[in-house]
């Protein structure tokens, strides 16, 4: 819990375990005993037949929002599942309190089918600012954490992303084409040419580690929500790495920006994709 004359530097620094623990938890009470093992009344369909929610995702950002709002009094939950039930509640990542960001389940079609491809992502953000992340694929015990300033570790083993190897075409995970609008097709289309090899993305969280690792060279996304991108890009600028939209500016978690934009494992990385991304212009 958070002292009364506490900043929130101090609070990460005294409960940032807290949190880690919290994460686990609710993955090993309501994510990871569903795992293969889900019957067909637990999964259901939201926008459509790729945007799959599960009682894991429910149950286990119910038990993050108790949690969470526990440790830190007079913070917010900006969740998934709570958004999809009051879109309203989004607007608190524009208001003066520390907002939790949470994405219980990302990578929830992966986890359907039995893909150990899925994680937890939980950020702490003030004022538009992500000053903590935490992104844990549970089916794969991995824990990658990161505090603004103090660098990205997985498993506290320190993260650096570092340039690309020079000569060899840029690996850039994509958007879905079912979640884009016909101009950011067009943008992510530009990416289909000599330099780059694009794919389709997996979970985002688990394709921001990938960056962060040096696995991957850059992503390519046209959607905003929050909970599927706060944690990872703190962890890719924490790994040396940097995020642009299309027109060129850092990626804002509150919202209003330019699609698609792109988080790379390095800056002259990130500006190469945002200015292929820009060509489609």
């Amino acid at each position: 819990m958070i002292q009364e004359t506490e900043t929130i530097d101090e609070f990460l620094a005294r409960c940032s375990a807290d949190v880690e623990e919290a994460v686990r938890k609710a993955a090993a009470a309501e994510i990871l005993p569903r795992f293969r093992r889900l019957a067909a009344h637990e999964v259901d369909q939201k926008s459509g037949p790729h945007d799959l929610v599960t009682d894991a995702d429910r149950l286990a950002e119910l038990r993050l929002t108790d949690a969470l709002g526990a440790l830190l009094p007079g913070s917010v939950v900006v969740g998934e599942e709570a958004v999809h039930a009051d879109p309203a509640t989004y607007a608190a990542l524009q208001g003066d309190a520390p907002v939790w960001i949470v994405d219980p389940v990302d990578g929830t079609r992966q986890f359907v089918h039995g893909d150990d491809g899925f994680c937890t992502l939980v950020a702490l953000a003030h004022r538009g600012v992500v000053l903590a992340s935490w992104t844990y694929a549970a089916a794969r015990d991995q824990l990658a954490t990161a505090v603004r300033g103090q660098g990205a570790f997985l498993d506290g083993e320190r993260l650096f992303a570092g340039p690309p190897a020079p000569g060899r075409d840029l690996v850039v995970a994509t958007s879905h084409p079912d979640y884009t609008t016909d101009e950011e097709k067009r943008a992510l289309h530009a990416l289909w040419t000599d330099g780059f090899a694009p794919r389709a993305c997996g979970s985002a969280g688990l394709e921001y580690l990938a960056v962060a690792r040096g696995e991957l060279d850059a992503v390519a996304f046209s959607w905003e929500a929050a909970w599927d991108h706060a944690a990872g890009l703190l962890l890719v600028e924490e790994a040396g790495g940097a995020h642009l939209t299309r027109t060129g500016e850092p990626f804002r978690v509150a919202g209003g920006n330019a699609l698609p934009f792109t988080a790379a494992r390095d800056t002259a990385t990130a500006h190469r994709v945002a200015e292929q991304l820009r060509t489609a212009a």
